[in-house]
């Protein structure tokens, strides 16, 4: 006899409960909802629709992946953030709520039709440039990315989200390249985890995020020691830049960017309440060398 829709939800739940992971009910009604083509509100309004054989089939393929502690965006290849749903493969990293303190801060520095440039440092997937250029109209950015891998990915959401007419991608060495007080705003999640600490983390991210958008070298500060001046460099006067940090991290960024010239820094909160974006902004009088 068929599972029907809420025992299939049941059913997953308790076994990635079995198999330890965090987050079962949650990652049980996104692969379930895959698996079936069903929706959040089927589950509610339809529960006893019964799997079809094919159906019970992938979502138990589903279910062995996440086991192994694929995560559920690599699964699904799709992932929300903000108010835009990405395109997610093992080439890029998946975009998290702690970066979303990033776009908050980009919307609330530039009014709803007020042009301005973005420049994104380490693109991925696109989801910085992307979420804010969907929330404003009137800006167009820049993404940069080491990464030609990643770069199609960013491409693909860029199409996707019809933003490609003002969305530029290009592959880069961070500011290489790239001429002096060019951009309004730059924003940036670099690699910011401690090398000897990946070997640490949880399987989802150290087998299967890509290590160049994790490892920021022995300190975890390598990025940002290049980052600091080359931001300030390219940076409109007046401009504003926002980086994404490691939870404790604040203290030596804010010191790198105030050494490097930039005004008015502060880090601001994630939705946890952890340190996680330095702001700041060139001195409007200031001009590069």
């Amino acid at each position: 006899m068929s599972l029907t829709l809420v025992q299939a939800w049941s059913a997953a739940r308790k076994r990635l409960e079995a198999a330890g992971l965090d987050g079962p009910v949650i990652d049980a009604r996104l692969l379930v909802e895959a698996a079936c083509d069903a929706t959040r509100a089927d589950i509610v309004t339809d529960p006893h629709r019964p799997l079809t054989a094919d159906q019970e089939a992938r979502l138990d393929g589903f279910l062995q992946r996440r086991e192994r502690r694929e995560p559920v965006s690599h699964i699904l290849g799709r992932k929300g953030f903000w108010k835009v749903m990405l395109r997610v493969t093992p080439d890029v990293l998946t975009p998290r709520p702690d970066s979303e303190a990033v776009v908050d801060f980009a919307l609330k520095s530039y009014g709803e039709y007020e042009r301005f440039s973005i420049l994104d440092l380490g693109v991925g997937s696109g989801a910085l440039i992307l979420a804010i250029l969907a929330e404003r109209p009137a800006a167009r950015g820049l993404g940069v990315d080491v990464s030609e891998e990643a770069l199609a990915v960013a491409r693909e959401n860029a199409a996707n989200l019809g933003l490609e007419p003002r969305c530029a991608l290009l592959r880069g060495d961070w500011t290489a390249g790239l001429d002096g007080e060019s951009f309004d705003l730059v924003v940036s999640n670099p690699p910011y985890i401690a090398s000897e600490v990946i070997a640490g983390l949880e399987p989802e991210v150290r087998d299967y995020e890509p290590r160049l958008a994790l490892d920021g070298g022995p300190d975890g500060l390598d990025a940002y020691r290049i980052l600091a001046p080359e931001i300030l460099r390219v940076l409109k006067p007046g401009g504003r830049f926002a980086v994404e940090i490691g939870y404790d991290q604040k203290t030596q960024v804010e010191a790198l960017f105030q050494a490097a010239g930039a005004a008015a820094i502060r880090t601001l909160p994630d939705l946890s309440g952890r340190d996680r974006v330095v702001t700041g902004e060139k001195r409007p009088l200031e001009r590069s060398a």
